[in-house]
């Protein structure tokens, strides 16, 4: 009988974050592996968080979060970013990181769980409900560099 070991954790070293790199790449195409570490080193100087489920050491799913308070929602587990590795997809690896997210948030003491997700993303907006998450808005934006 074969197990494995699923275990979900805080990228703390640089060793750990650049793991995440390859899954962290497949939602964000834009990263460039040299500068990932620099990157979330900044993030993180913000309140961002990354966390990544690994299985039997190989990492399956990663999520960059970070915690803060507004007027219309209160306290909030915002999620950047949550992405599983297409060839571990359907396996259990987003949801198992989704559940920890939802319990890291009620620890942290938020009153929702927030994020957005490109329009484009079918598939994770089917995940999203599945998982009793809510449209709740349209998120607008300009690019202010043209």
């Amino acid at each position: 009988m074969v197990t494995t070991m699923i275990a979900i954790s805080l990228a703390q070293t640089d060793e750990e974050i650049t793991a995440c790199f390859a899954v962290m790449h497949q939602l964000r195409t834009h990263l460039v592996t040299d500068h990932f570490v620099q990157r979330i080193r900044l993030q993180q100087q913000g309140g961002y968080r990354l966390c990544f489920l690994s299985d039997g050491g190989i990492v399956r799913s990663v999520a960059g979060f970070r915690l803060f308070e507004n007027l219309a929602s209160g306290r909030v587990l915002y999620v950047d970013d949550l992405v599983t590795d297409s060839n571990a997809r359907s396996e259990g690896f987003g949801q198992k990181t989704l559940e920890w997210l939802f319990e890291e948030a009620r620890a942290a003491g938020c009153d929702t769980l927030e994020l957005d997700s490109g329009v484009q993303r079918f598939g994770a907006h089917r995940f999203y409900l599945r998982h009793r998450l809510e449209i709740s808005s349209h998120h607008f934006r300009i690019d202010l560099k043209q």
